[in-house]
């Protein structure tokens, strides 16, 4: 069976989208509920880093969809 991709880009995509479930899961974390406020849902973790984590998972996932290798010349 031959893909359409080749594995080097399917590698690329397996690659970012391990960084973009890797920025979600950054942005995770105890809520604040309506009894009690948890100052930590302000964190830099939490509302830069995760996700500019994952906004670079989705552009590099663009890059690695487009991306196409070289032609070796014999």
């Amino acid at each position: 069976m031959k893909y359409n991709l080749p594995k080097l880009n399917a590698i690329l995509i397996a690659v970012c989208c391990l960084i973009i479930v890797a920025g979600f899961v950054l942005m995770m974390g105890e809520p604040s509920g309506a009894t009690e406020y948890n100052p930590d849902i302000f964190s830099v973790r939490r509302i830069t880093v995760g996700p500019m984590l994952s906004l670079a998972g989705f552009v590099l996932m663009i890059v690695a969809i487009l991306w196409k290798p070289a032609n070796k010349k014999n």
